[in-house]
């Protein structure tokens, strides 16, 4: 059931949100942490439902942290990959971790979906939602696959929550996920933020870690199974979590097209592009930095006007 219970993210990013054990401990070594937050964090059993690219690094970085994972994809070759021992695709890092997983007993893959989330605590989402062609999010997957837990959720011994780590836009949960799933699970936002070429890294030395959604106890959970990461979480409400992954995309798309747009102005005036740039960034105080990044009142004064204009 969904908790009707008021979720504070700042109470809770206080009291619940730290570093767990350092990744060079056992991953399943919590015992240093207090009670409460070693219940958190203890391994859990998690399928992840969809082994691409998000999914496979997802399930294969999670099981190398302790839990147990069965991955869940209807693409045989994606799951023989996996069972194997093998990475159904290139990504460095990524097949030493599948095949060391395996062999441990932390990792294993299935074509069937209720099969994957029979045991599971947490059914981690990561099937694509590609772009249409009127600029939409493909949902057709998403959609499928919460219809699929959803027919399994009446036999279940033990509660399930239903974290989306696909990247959807803020309300998809509310909207798609939570009426089909009629309040018989809880539902978190987890969105990713990884690269491709370093997405091993990227997971295993988080920059971010969020999860969001409308009941604390499970969006601590999610959280928890991050904790040996040392990070500290961001617990948000559902829709934050959904927009902050949106958000972070728009602002890397800013980055780049600012940059590139420096680079053009700069080559007309036979200027070196890179050493601009390079100096830019050298300032983190303001220009690599959350200043001005907060939202309220538009920009004035004397020179950004005129430099925006004449820009």
């Amino acid at each position: 059931m969904q908790s009707q219970n008021a979720f504070n993210p700042e109470e809770s990013r206080k009291t619940v949100a730290v570093s767990g054990a350092p990744l060079e401990d056992p991953p399943s070594s919590f015992g240093h942490l207090p009670a409460r937050i070693r219940a958190l964090c203890a391994p859990s059993r998690i399928a992840v439902v969809g082994l691409g690219y998000v999914g496979c690094v997802s399930a294969a970085c999670l099981s190398s942290l302790g839990h147990g994972v069965t991955g869940a994809d209807r693409d045989r070759y994606k799951v023989d990959s996996v069972l194997n021992g093998r990475a159904p695709f290139y990504e460095p890092g990524l097949e030493e971790i599948v095949r060391e997983s395996v062999s441990a007993g932390r990792l294993t893959a299935t074509t069937s979906l209720a099969e994957a989330i029979a045991d599971a605590d947490v059914a981690l989402i990561c099937v694509g939602t590609p772009s249409e062609k009127n600029g939409n999010l493909g949902l057709e997957q998403l959609r499928r696959v919460v219809s699929e837990i959803a027919a399994t959720l009446d036999t279940r011994s033990k509660p399930l929550i239903v974290a989306v780590r696909s990247t959807v836009f803020p309300g998809t949960c509310e909207e798609i996920v939570i009426p089909q799933l009629r309040g018989r699970a809880e539902v978190v936002s987890n969105p990713e933020f990884l690269r491709e070429g370093v997405a091993v890294r990227d997971f295993m030395e988080p920059s971010l870690v969020v999860a969001g959604g409308h009941s604390r106890a499970a969006v601590e959970q999610v959280a928890g199974m991050y904790a040996p990461l040392g990070v500290k979480a961001c617990l948000v409400s559902l829709r934050t979590a959904e927009m902050i992954k949106y958000s972070c995309n728009a602002f890397h798309a800013v980055k780049i097209a600012f940059a590139n747009e420096v680079g053009a102005l700069s080559a007309e005036l036979g200027i070196d592009a890179q050493e601009v740039m390079s100096t830019v960034c050298a300032d983190v105080k303001l220009n690599a930095s959350a200043a001005y990044l907060k939202p309220g009142f538009a920009f004035g004064g004397s020179c950004l006007p005129k430099e925006i204009g004449r820009a």
